[in-house]
């Protein structure tokens, strides 16, 4: 005797080897033995073991599950019963057995018990049925879509979700299936992959564009332009300081958070000012441009654009802007005339004229070490400059300054219609020394000053080679300072922002706005350290990535450098770090040559080797 029984969810056939009532021992087709209860048997059945199965599938093939649906009523019943009707006699075994259709069209009916049914509800009939069909035309329009991303045709239906799919892809959406449905057939990254279809409107500038677009959507998931209210106003009865100023910045700086004034007094000393915009002074802590601040953090710096803390016209309202009278934070340091040593501090609330904006590029042009040594000063505001260069100079030994700095270089990128120009600034040049130490100076001394007053501020502190930020006052041993706290940037920075609103309550005798170990001024700091972090990051990113395009651009193909340890070289005239595909063990500062070879801007890597003859020609 034979059974067909069901296990794990499927039918199977076997010979009975023994019953003993609650239990057979069988052995099936292939030899195989095993014991089965009987509660699993559906039929007993006399003919060919091997021949049952496949007759019973064939025959179930042939049934229209739609017409047992429509026939078999809504009471619960068995498969030899539905199959006695179908059939129009007492079934066989193997016409009860075909009744299988009923186990593999659940959507049709429900299982009930041991071999019977039930026909499911019209409505839920409807419903499976019509999500069949839909699965059935979401996999041909994922195989359209993947035969297109494979043909180098990007479907239309793709463009609007082009960042979703590259950066936040959602992986119950069709879209993202079939990028990597496309990506596994072909192996390919799917952002090149995306860029061979045609993907970016700008194809010229996509592999710059696919990186920019990265960091917008983890940093700014809602966009670049603020839309909210600029809910801020000039602040009305400033007193006016009997000063006349002027600023120093980068020629595209349109942030001009400081200016300097110098004042020659009656007794002879000299009295400094340094004159820091007051944006704390034009909006409140419950205003939304102070939640912007807070939410971006920082100004991002990269190369051919950046993105302000604050928006344009909020900028504009508070940098110090030639020709106007601005309100400021001013620090003021008077020194004696002779050897210009440094006599008493003071700091004020007040608005100061600007005169002029003066910009690096131009100033540099006379007002240089060769000027200076030969005692000529004939640029604008030469003879000031020329001052405030010999007392920062006193600061600078004052603090300890290491000189080691000067040597090093600083790169400016200018990009324009795709197209690069790195040039190089030496480190320590006098208009350097004059805005740093002067910058430090006072940030030093302010950090001093709300510390001992018991006022809580956010420090820059560095410690055995660490820096970090920190609501404590400690040393910055790599400036030389007991405490060092952001102030001077407070268009740019929000933790300056921060500590300008805690030094003017200190100024104004009031309540500072954050208390001491406050929870919400420990999270900022958190939030800071992490977020300004990952904009440099970024910026050494687009540096790294715009270095790959100089080479290619002006055909490059080999580059001096020096070894750093391992496999890493720096490469001498550009900002740019690469790993050697192979190189013998060399220490660090060896002067090297190193081949360029293929460049992958998709990753912003590249292959590089060592070259042992070294040519005449460099970067």
């Amino acid at each position: 005797m034979n059974v067909f029984y069901e296990e794990d969810g499927g039918f199977k056939v076997a010979h009975v080897m023994s019953d003993i009532v609650t239990s057979l021992q069988v052995e099936s087709v292939s030899g195989k033995r095993s014991k089965i209860k009987s509660n699993q048997v559906l039929l007993k059945f006399e003919s060919a073991l091997g021949d049952f199965m496949p007759a019973a599938e064939k025959l179930s093939a042939d049934i229209d599950g739609d017409f047992l649906w429509e026939v078999c009523g809504t009471s619960e019943f068995g498969c030899e019963e539905l199959a006695k009707d179908y059939f129009g006699h007492a079934p066989s075994p193997i016409e009860s057995a075909a009744a299988i259709k009923l186990h593999a069209s659940p959507m049709y009916f429900y299982k009930r018990g041991k071999g019977r049914y039930q026909a499911a509800p019209k409505e839920n009939l409807q419903a499976a049925l019509a999500s069949i069909e839909r699965k059935k035309r979401e996999v041909e329009q994922m195989a359209s879509w993947v035969a297109q991303l494979k043909s180098g045709v990007m479907p239309e239906e793709m463009r609007p979700h082009l960042s979703m799919l590259l950066y936040k892809p959602d992986r119950n959406t069709l879209l993202v299936k079939a990028c990597e449905a496309a990506v596994a057939e072909t192996q390919m990254p799917l952002p090149k992959l995306l860029f061979n279809a045609g993907a970016w409107s700008d194809q010229a500038n996509a592999q710059h564009d696919y990186h920019l677009g990265k960091f917008l959507a983890d940093y700014f998931p809602r966009g670049v332009d603020y839309q909210g209210e600029i809910d801020a106003v000039a602040p009305l009865g400033l007193p006016l300081a009997n000063v006349t100023a002027f600023s120093i910045d980068d020629a595209a700086t349109t942030e001009i958070d400081d200016a300097f004034s110098i004042t020659h007094e009656a007794d002879g000393a000299i009295e400094i000012g340094i004159h820091i915009a007051a944006p704390a002074l034009f909006f409140d802590r419950d205003s939304a441009l102070e939640k912007l601040a807070a939410n971006r953090l920082s100004t991002v710096y990269f190369p051919g654009q950046k993105i302000t803390m604050l928006p344009t016209a909020a900028v504009e309202l508070a940098t110090l802007a030639a020709g106007r009278t601005c309100p400021t934070i001013s620090f003021y340091a008077r020194f004696t005339a002779d050897s210009l040593d440094l006599i008493s501090m003071r700091s004020a609330i007040e608005q100061v004229a600007i005169h002029r904006n003066l910009r690096i590029n131009q100033l540099e042009k006379y007002f240089h070490e060769e000027s200076i040594m030969a005692d000529v000063a004939d640029g604008e505001y030469g003879t000031e400059l020329t001052l405030l260069y010999k007392i920062a100079k006193k600061l600078g030994a004052r603090r300890g300054k290491n000189e080691a700095d000067q040597d090093k270089l600083d790169y400016n990128f200018d990009v324009e219609d795709g197209r690069v120009t790195i040039t190089t600034r030496k480190r320590g040049s006098p208009i350097d020394t004059v805005v740093s130490e002067f910058m430090i100076f006072a940030n030093s001394e302010w950090g001093k000053l709300l510390a001992e007053n018991n006022i809580a501020a956010i420090y820059r502190a560095q410690q055995n080679q660490k820096t970090r930020m920190t609501t404590d006052a400690l040393p910055h041993e790599g400036l030389g300072v007991a405490q060092y706290a952001w102030s001077s940037s407070p268009l740019r920075r929000y933790v300056d922002l921060v500590n300008q609103r805690q030094l003017i309550a200190h100024l104004r005798a009031e309540p500072p706005p954050f208390a001491k170990r406050s929870p919400a001024l420990n999270e900022i700091v958190r939030k800071f350290d992490v977020t300004y972090d990952a904009y440099a990051d970024f910026q050494r990113e687009l540096e790294r990535y715009w270095c790959f395009r100089y080479l290619e651009q002006e055909h490059i193909r080999e580059f001096d450098g020096a070894m750093i340890r391992d496999e890493l070289v720096r490469a001498s005239l550009l900002p740019l770090v690469v790993k050697l595909d192979k190189s013998p063990a060399l220490p660090g500062k060896t002067p090297v040559r190193v081949a360029v070879g293929e460049i992958d801007y998709w990753a912003i890597t590249g292959k590089f080797n060592l070259v042992l003859q070294a040519t005449d020609e460099a970067v």
